[in-house]
Order: structure tokens, then C-alpha cells, then sequence
């Protein structure tokens, strides 16, 4: 016979669940049971690798200490994986004792906790133990609560002996109307798998790297989707164009999604404009794609982007306001 014991508390000293699932232990040992044990908190950057050693086990002990409220990150973490990457057919196989020892308030609330949560995953139960022990040293002399122990492993090993049945629960007709994951049907091994990928610390940070740099490649890709990165707004520019008597100025606008500031060059009635770089224009602008769409559109002027806060501006302010006398998208739209 196998058992695990899943101790999900913080493993301090005085913590009264370590006397008692050494205890339990002892004795299943005196009965020839194979026991291994696996402290949550040494394993927490593997914790959703640890369902995996559910194969071969026959029963298994969940075990916690409630300090202050629940049953504690470990252990939630233990029976999250559980729920992802457990064989629930093989889960459906396993008795499990709840063991829940409480230094404050709750530990009949957390045993009742560790046992629903088992049900729904489909487990089998097996009768638990919680006590409140203010002072572990005096659980470790009463010799009745030593005796209350024993007498619980003698039971939890002939319920696993002896295949013993349970009524059905609630808890599990809950899980199979409405509380199944919403996932892909992977095999247990593809789950096993994932879990190892979950676990890996490298590999997620280098999955997030991955997706980032898709994403970025993607938003690229969709901005200048349909549109010459070299030629985009300039036609819009030249087509509403208005000369204004004897004004001569430079313009350079930075769009935060293009690598190239686009350049005007008003001269009287000539405008040149192209991407490119300008060495000392007498007005820089600074937006994003999504302002400069408002303005072209003539939904948005440059002063009313700049007074917004959705344009910057560097350079002569009267210069800056020239800037809509020459290009009046606005005007354009409304006669439009």
C-alpha cells in the first residue's frame, strides 16, 4: 500500500500538523505502508508538477495548519493543480484523510474545505483530524491525543485495505453538471506534460518574451495595413493644401509609430512634403497615429490636438497656428 502526505504549512517548528503527520506516519509505517512525503513549501516552484506523483498512490494524507484564516497558498495551489493537470480518473481511485491542526479559529472549516474540494475533484473521502492547539508541547505529552492518531491511521488504512464504499455526494453531482473546467480534453500525459511546461520558469518567461514580440509584430503589421510607411499622409496634405501669401516656414512632424518624421516645406505657394529628416525646422510636433487620424479626417485641428494634450509642441506658437490655415481638414470635411 502507498500513501502520500501532503503537507501544505509553512514548516515552523512549533507548527502542532508536523507532530501529528509524524505520528501518522509512524504508525502506517508499523503497518507496512510505504510512505512518502512532500512539503508544499520546499516544492512551491514545482507545485504544479507534484499531481503527477498521484500514480501510484492508494491514499493520501492533505495536511495544513490554518494560522490565521483557510487552508493556506500552498495548499490551494496543490489542489489547484490538482483540478488542471490531475488524472481524474485516477483521482477517483484514491482516499484521501484530511489532517488540520489551528493555532487560531477555522481548522473545522478548513477540514471541511480540504474534504469538499477532494469530493469535487472526484476523490474518495476518508474521516480526518482538526484540533486547536494553542501550545504544541502539550500535544506531544497528552498521550490520549498520541492514541486519538494511531487509532486514525489504523481506520484511514483499513478503508484503503478493504476498498470500503461511500455514499455518494453532492459535490460531486455539482461537478459534473456544472463545474467542469473549461478546457481542451488533453490526455494524461499531455497533461502531465503541461503541468512540467507551468512549472518551468524559463520556459514561461521565454513564452511571454515570445508573445510579446508577436504582438508587437502584429500591431505593425495591422498600422500599416494597406498603407506605404514612405508615402502614408501625404497625399491627404497635398490634396488640401492652401497657400497663404509670402509665408515660409518648416514643419516637422514625429509619428510615434514611424521611424521617419514627415517634413513640410511651406515656401509661398510651393509645399514640399516627404519623410525624411529636417536639421532645424521652426515648429516639431509630437502624436500618435490615432491623433494624426483625427486630423486628416477633419475631425480635429493641430490646436485643438495641442491644446488637448493629444499633440507636443516645440517652436514658434503663431507658426504653429499657420499650420491649420494651410491645411484646413476641418474646413475640407465640412464642405465635404
Amino acid at each position: 500500500m502507498n500513501i502520500n502526505i501532503y503537507y501544505g504549512g509553512r514548516g515552523i517548528i512549533d507548527d502542532p500538523t508536523i507532530y501529528v503527520i509524524n505520528k501518522l506516519q509512524e504508525v502506517l509505517e508499523e503497518l507496512r505502508v510505504n510512505v512518502v512525503r512532500y512539503n508544499l513549501y520546499e516544492c512551491k516552484n514545482t507545485i504544479t508538477t507534484l499531481p503527477q506523483t498521484l500514480k501510484d498512490a492508494d491514499g493520501i494524507v492533505l495536511a495544513t495548519t490554518v494560522e490565521w484564516y483557510g487552508i493556506g497558498g500552498y495548499m490551494q495551489q496543490f489542489l489547484d493543480a490538482c483540478w488542471l493537470f490531475g488524472d481524474k480518473e485516477k483521482i477517483s481511485k484514491i482516499y484521501m484523510c484530511p489532517i488540520v491542526m489551528s493555532t487560531t479559529y477555522g481548522e473545522r472549516e478548513a477540514k471541511l474545505n480540504l474534504s469538499t474540494a477532494w469530493e469535487i475533484l472526484g476523490g474518495l473521502p476518508c474521516s480526518g483530524i482538526c484540533g486547536y492547539i494553542e501550545n504544541t508541547v502539550s500535544l506531544e505529552l497528552n498521550q490520549e491525543y498520541a492514541h486519538i492518531i494511531g487509532k486514525k491511521a489504523e481506520n484511514m488504512y483499513r478503508t484503503i485495505n478493504q476498498h470500503m464504499a461511500s455514499f455518494p455526494a453532492s459535490n460531486q453531482a455539482v461537478r459534473q453538471m456544472v463545474s467542469i473546467p473549461q478546457s481542451i480534453n488533453l490526455t494524461p500525459q499531455e497533461t502531465e506534460q503541461l503541468s512540467q511546461y507551468v512549472s518551468d520558469d524559463t520556459y514561461v518567461q521565454r513564452q511571454k518574451e515570445d508573445i510579446q514580440e508577436l504582438t508587437s509584430l502584429f500591431k505593425g503589421l495591422l498600422n500599416n495595413e494597406g498603407a506605404d510607411s514612405t508615402e502614408e499622409y501625404i497625399s491627404e496634405f497635398k490634396k488640401v493644401f492652401k497657400p497663404q501669401p509670402g509665408f515660409v516656414a518648416s514643419y516637422a512632424i514625429h509619428i510615434e509609430e514611424k521611424p521617419q518624421s514627415m517634413i513640410l516645406r511651406v515656401k509661398g505657394p510651393q509645399m514640399e512634403c516627404a519623410y525624411g529628416d529636417e536639421q532645424q525646422p521652426d515648429v516639431e510636433l509630437w502624436l500618435n497615429r490615432a491623433a494624426m487620424e483625427e486630423i486628416v479626417n477633419g475631425r480635429m485641428t493641430f490646436q485643438r490636438a495641442f491644446m488637448s494634450g493629444a499633440m507636443k509642441t516645440k517652436g514658434d506658437f503663431k507658426i504653429l497656428r499657420t499650420l491649420d490655415l494651410l491645411f484646413p481638414f476641418e474646413e475640407i470635411r465640412q464642405q465635404g
